[in-house]
């Protein structure tokens, strides 16, 4: 394993990450520190005590033994160094039995090292410690002396003296930062040696002194395991010198390379460097006006607002710019993440442009109409306002939001069977009581309802996140089923693009059967472990976490899917391959919500319990989409709420659901007899005048429903009019005698023919 170093390149930046990762080093030294006096400790009571040298032996030797438990922030378990000191335990309990040292010779090969070691090495960390918070404070004090000159003219000899004199703040800065920095690199590598040679010499000078010790420490396996350590020390001090003298010739190349970073404001002979306008992402120190209003009492109320700069790192992560306080990190009580939401740039109508301020320089503001809110910040110089400028527009073009036309028209899902529902409220839902029985089609029994989450319940104690969908391929180690339909060739995964890309239309058999299908553009962010299986609050909260998190670990990979939302289940298909990745049944998804501002994210809550398991486990996954997110939420309340009643429709009783279905059945008949009567109807042509004349001539039947063709003989023409009704009425019941069932377990009757 490789030993940990801090990057002596972001030493001028000093940004958030960087103070984090420096007070890691820091505990670890302060570590060190105690771990290393209590060795000098051991062995001078070694020195003092010759009486009770088994005694203190035999405590060096299980002080040995503690430094794999010390749990040093930069060591791992299984390192080297706690093994060999481990080993070094073992010998000096053979040790401490047989012999007694003078204390010349523990002086000379046991103390010297690891005095040296802790005066030298761990004094000029901790003078490096105050001398970097010395340094730090008064870079702060100048820079804000330095950001709170006014505009005037006349201030131009005090504008020149708080330029220089942050100049060299700066410039102080840096330098106590990179010895500092270099300084506790290079102790991890003293570490080795300095916690390695004392012991070393306490075996060699035993050895050297008594004779008697032979069989004890005269051992091959000693003298062996000896000369290991003496190589392997000798390779880092190696490594330490190799180490040292590439870090002088990095301080040197940072020096010079940042020279013209010191000034906050280019000096006039310095090159011109004009600002980058291609950026989509930024990050760095800018000073945001905050105000607060003041009652002032009197017969007439009124409010007065003071504004207060503060200075507050900021950066832009998925559409989103948040910031972040340079001494924020996650808390140990509270777990929370740091980094917080400034303003979504998603929205409609926010524009980034420069603004004049009476007291400040290099002032600019962000507009959000949406929220009639408006964000003043400030840059070091020109060069950054510009860039700053640019980038945020930059984010929000490609949100889709050009100024003066609007937010481009979002693409609208397909939807192949119109179905409308009603929701108690748009952009959230859940799974009601009576629908709750729709997981008896994966499970029996009825799922329980659990109470509202509260903020200290709602999530499971040191619950990871997951950044990335686990597909079928990764889970099983088997290939994902392929949907019909041609692949992508140029899958696209890309965090920044806000723009709609194109559903496909090709969906698998499963989803062609179902009674409501909608398809839409989703990119997963994240899930985690939440500890019940509703609320609103809940999943807000979680969205939350989530976004934080990628800001913190710097994820900004997003994977892009097509969800598609039936009355059967819940799909995310990958648009490059058309495969599928994942699905989640319907009667798993408990709760659905939207969030309240950024209209672009959406979350729901699956419940899974595990073969054996007693209990329900809960996630909470979170999307973000293209168009609206309450459009996704109102296509998921329409499923559930479809396939609730086909489950009712399924639980009827056999009888009521085949004698419905024969009465539609012999209705399609009827309309089919209908239609092809009406068309021999149309089709007939019309008769000869002379033929109408002779038509009319013929006489009628005594009860006048039929003519009769040949008056001369009634008896011949087969029956009278009684006669025929009564085969028409035995026809009809004998028809309808049949077995209803029997006419439907054939295909469909062709209408006969004209024929």
């Amino acid at each position: 394993m490789g030993i940990e170093k801090l990057h002596l390149e972001d030493a001028l930046e000093d940004s958030p990450q960087t103070r984090s990762l420096l007070s890691v080093f820091e505990k670890d030294a302060m570590t060190l520190k105690k771990y290393t006096t209590g060795l000098h400790n051991c062995c001078q009571r070694i020195m003092k005590a010759q009486n009770e040298l088994c005694a203190a032996t035999q405590s060096l030797s299980q002080h040995l033994r503690d430094f794999e438990i010390q749990k040093f922030p930069l060591e791992s378990d299984d390192s080297v160094l706690s093994s060999t000191l481990k080993q070094f335990s073992s010998y000096l309990d053979d040790v401490s039995s047989i012999q007694q040292v003078l204390s010349a010779q523990f002086s000379e090969t046991m103390m010297y090292p690891l005095s040296r070691f802790l005066q030298a090495d761990l004094e000029e960390v901790t003078t490096l410690c105050e001398m970097y918070q010395i340094a730090s404070n008064e870079h702060d004090s100048a820079m804000n002396r330095y950001m709170r000159l006014p505009k005037k003219k006349e201030s131009e000899r005090q504008k020149s003296e708080y330029n220089e004199e942050l100049y060299l703040m700066r410039k102080k800065f840096h330098q106590t930062s990179l010895h500092y920095y270099s300084s506790l690199n290079a102790l991890q590598y003293k570490r080795k040696c300095s916690l390695l040679e004392p012991v070393m010499g306490y075996l060699h000078a035993q050895r050297a002194f008594f004779q008697m010790g032979q069989d004890a420490v005269g051992k091959k396996e000693i003298e062996d395991f000896l000369n290991n350590i003496s190589t392997s020390v000798q390779g880092v001090q190696q490594e330490l010198q190799t180490e040292t003298k590439k870090t002088v010739e990095l301080i040197d190349s940072l020096e010079q390379q940042s020279a013209h970073l010191y000034h906050a404001e280019p000096m006039v002979d310095m090159p011109y460097i004009p600002p980058n306008t291609t950026l989509t992402q930024k990050a760095g120190y800018l000073y945001v006006r905050r105000g607060k209003h003041f009652h002032v009492p009197g017969p007439i109320g009124k409010q007065l607002i003071a504004t207060k700069w503060e200075r507050c790192f900021f950066f832009t992560v998925g559409g989103n710019l948040m910031s972040q306080a340079r001494d924020e990190v996650i808390s140990t009580n509270t777990k929370k993440l740091a980094g917080s939401l400034v303003l979504d740039l998603n929205e409609p109508g926010v524009l980034a442009e420069p603004h004049e301020s009476d007291d400040r320089r290099f002032v600019f503001q962000i507009v959000s109409p949406k929220n009639k809110r408006n964000v003043v910040l400030q840059a070091e110089n020109e060069r950054e306002k510009d860039e700053w400028i640019c980038t945020l527009n930059n984010i929000v073009r490609e949100s889709g939001y050009v100024k003066g036309k609007g937010g481009g028209p979002q693409a609208k899902p397909k939807e192949r069977t119109s179905s409308s529902s009603s929701m108690s409220k748009p952009g959230s839902g859940s799974v009601s009581p009576d629908q709750a029985s729709i997981s008896s089609m994966s499970s029996t029994g009825a799922v329980p309802k659990t109470p509202a989450p509260t903020p200290s319940s709602s999530f499971v104690a040191d619950a990871p996140i997951q950044f990335d969908l686990l597909t079928p391929t990764s889970q099983n180690g088997g290939v994902a089923p392929s949907l019909p339909g041609p692949p992508n060739p140029e899958p696209r995964i890309n965090p920044f693009d806000q723009s709609a890309n194109e559903v496909l239309d090709t969906l698998d058999s499963a989803i062609d059967n179902s009674t409501f299908v909608e398809s839409f553009v989703v990119r997963f962010l994240g899930s985690m472990e939440v500890t019940t299986d509703r609320g609103e609050k809940l999943v807000h909260e979680t969205m939350r976490q989530i976004m934080a998190a990628r800001a913190i670990h710097n994820v900004f990979k997003m994977t892009e899917s097509r969800l598609v939302v039936s009355s059967e289940a819940m799909r995310l298909i990958d648009p490059a391959t058309n495969t599928l990745r994942t699905t989640f049944a319907l009667a798993d998804i408990s709760f659905w919500a939207a969030h309240p501002e950024n209209t672009r994210l959406f979350g729901f809550i699956t419940r899974t319990k595990p073969p054996g398991a007693t209990n329900s486990t809960f996630s909470c996954h979170v999307f973000e989409c293209n168009i609206s997110a309450e459009e996704i939420c109102q296509a998921i309340g329409t499923a559930t709420k479809l396939a609730f009643q086909a489950l009712m429709q399924r639980k009827l009783p056999p009888g009521v659901g085949k004698e419905k279905k024969a009465m539609e059945k012999i209705q399609q008949v009827k309309t089919r007899e209908k239609n092809i009567l009406l068309q021999n109807i149309q089709q007939l042509e019309d008769a000869p005048e002379d033929e109408e004349d002779s038509l009319h001539n013929l006489p009628l039947s005594p009860d006048g429903k039929y003519l009769v063709l040949t008056a001369a003989d009634e008896s011949e023409d087969g029956m009278e009019s009684g006669d025929l009704s009564q085969p028409m009425e035995k026809l009809t019941v004998e028809s309808m005698q049949q077995p209803i069932s029997d006419s439907f377990d054939t295909e469909d009757v062709e209408p006969e023919s004209e024929a």
